[in-house]
């Protein structure tokens, strides 16, 4: 059945995707606010904030907030990324105006009790120390942090100790005034729902939020080159090789996936098969696009010995110089396409990735993208856009490496 689009009087916007087959549905609260809207004195409240919504409404407590859905079966989670917020749950189809009402109430209804406010930053703070002891995922905070700097795309989500620990009740309080307003806020629902159902629920749960969403447009961040090697007791080189990506809006957006999908994106790409496969040099080894909407970052990571390292890093660039000159086979182009093709396809037989890319959707270009869209955009994509593309942004010189390893 086709998507149903609707806008509360304050501004919300509703996008409900019904499906019949199904004895469930996936819910989603979306605010179109992230790391990236903080002030310079704000860093990681967002985040922050995400985690303070399960912590009490004048409603239930924390605890009643959890078992209201998966007290009944559902689940329950949420994420902070740079550029969004999301609150979502997964729920039988007799629970969706429960689920509705519970994610309403912890975004409109939260106490962010002092107490509560103060254990939660500790949980922060923990969560922050994991992070760092963690280097195979700590490496890539300090890649975009190194890359992009001071800009807020270069900030961490997660904030730092020191901002972490300063935020008081107000501050939370006058973040949410700001950024948590009914032009940013989109319910996404996909299962086995009836759209004017959920219009009517979301109008009586969300249909009190202030109007009026702060402007916010923001700039490419300069991308600083060359390498930062920062050493700590481990036993690998965790490291990040990275790129210019491409924004959410060019037209290069699908010529990245394609080659970011044939150099590291599978099993069969290039460097697995030449890093892993042929010469045993990484375990883990492997490549990603970022977009956002105003820039994007494409990188290769992995984890690899520290005699190793240089040769890792050599085959690297050998990779970058092989798609400068060449690009990629006719048979090569054709295998990755039909992989794109075929692991977007067989994500959107669960609910929750379809609600997921409805939200986003809406969020980003304000229309369904309708996956005959993407996929003729895939299948566009040529040899010489492969080639071109690479040329711009893969260049020995526009490459910034970023790794933590051993002190030797």
């Amino acid at each position: 059945m086709p998507i149903s689009k609707f806008t509360l009087p304050n501004g919300v916007r509703v996008v409900v995707e019904p499906i019949t087959h199904v004895q469930s549905a996936a819910i989603g609260l979306w605010c179109v606010t992230g790391s990236r809207h903080e002030n310079p004195d704000e860093a990681g409240i967002t985040h922050l904030i995400e985690h303070m919504l399960f912590k009490g409404t004048r409603k239930r407590t924390a605890k009643e907030i959890a078992e209201a859905i998966e007290g009944r079966g559902g689940m329950l989670n949420a994420f902070t990324d740079k550029e969004n917020t999301c609150y979502y749950c997964r729920v039988l189809r007799e629970d969706v105006a429960n689920a509705v009402d519970v994610l309403a109430d912890m975004m409109t209804e939260s106490l962010f009790d002092e107490d509560e406010l103060e254990r939660e930053e500790g949980v922060v703070l923990e969560e922050i120390k994991r992070g760092e002891d963690e280097p195979g995922d700590h490496v890539h905070e300090l890649h975009y942090s190194y890359r992009w700097g001071d800009h807020p795309l270069g900030k961490p989500v997660i904030g730092t100790k020191e901002s972490v620990s300063s935020f008081k009740r107000d501050h939370l309080l006058s973040y949410i005034a700001r950024r948590y307003r009914a032009e940013n806020i989109v319910l996404a629902v996909s299962g086995n729902v009836d759209p004017q159902q959920v219009v009517d629920i979301a109008d009586a749960a969300l249909g009190a939020i202030p109007a009026g969403a702060e402007n916010s447009t923001l700039e490419a961040p300069a991308s600083a080159q060359g390498l930062r090697y920062v050493a700590q007791d481990v036993e690998q080189v965790h490291f990040c090789i990275g790129a210019d990506g491409v924004s959410l809006y060019h037209d290069d957006l699908y010529t990245a996936s394609v080659l970011d999908n044939a150099l590291g994106g599978s099993m069969s790409s290039r460097l697995f098969q030449e890093i892993r496969e042929k010469r045993g040099l990484a375990y883990a080894i492997g490549s990603y696009n970022v977009a956002y909407t105003a820039a994007g970052a494409y990188t290769v990571y992995g984890g690899t010995s520290v005699e190793s390292w240089p040769l890792v890093q050599e085959l690297v660039q050998a990779e970058f110089a092989k798609v400068r000159r060449e690009g990629l086979a006719k048979d090569e182009i054709e295998r990755t396409k039909t992989n794109l093709k075929g692991t977007m396809v067989m994500a959107l037989e669960g609910t929750s990735t379809r609600m997921m890319r409805m939200a986003r959707s809406e969020i980003y270009h304000r229309r369904e993208i309708p996956i005959e869209e993407t996929v003729a955009k895939i299948e566009a994509v040529t040899n010489d856009d492969i080639v071109r593309y690479a040329a711009a942004t893969l260049a020995e010189d526009k490459i910034t490496t970023t790794a933590i390893g051993p002190e030797a």
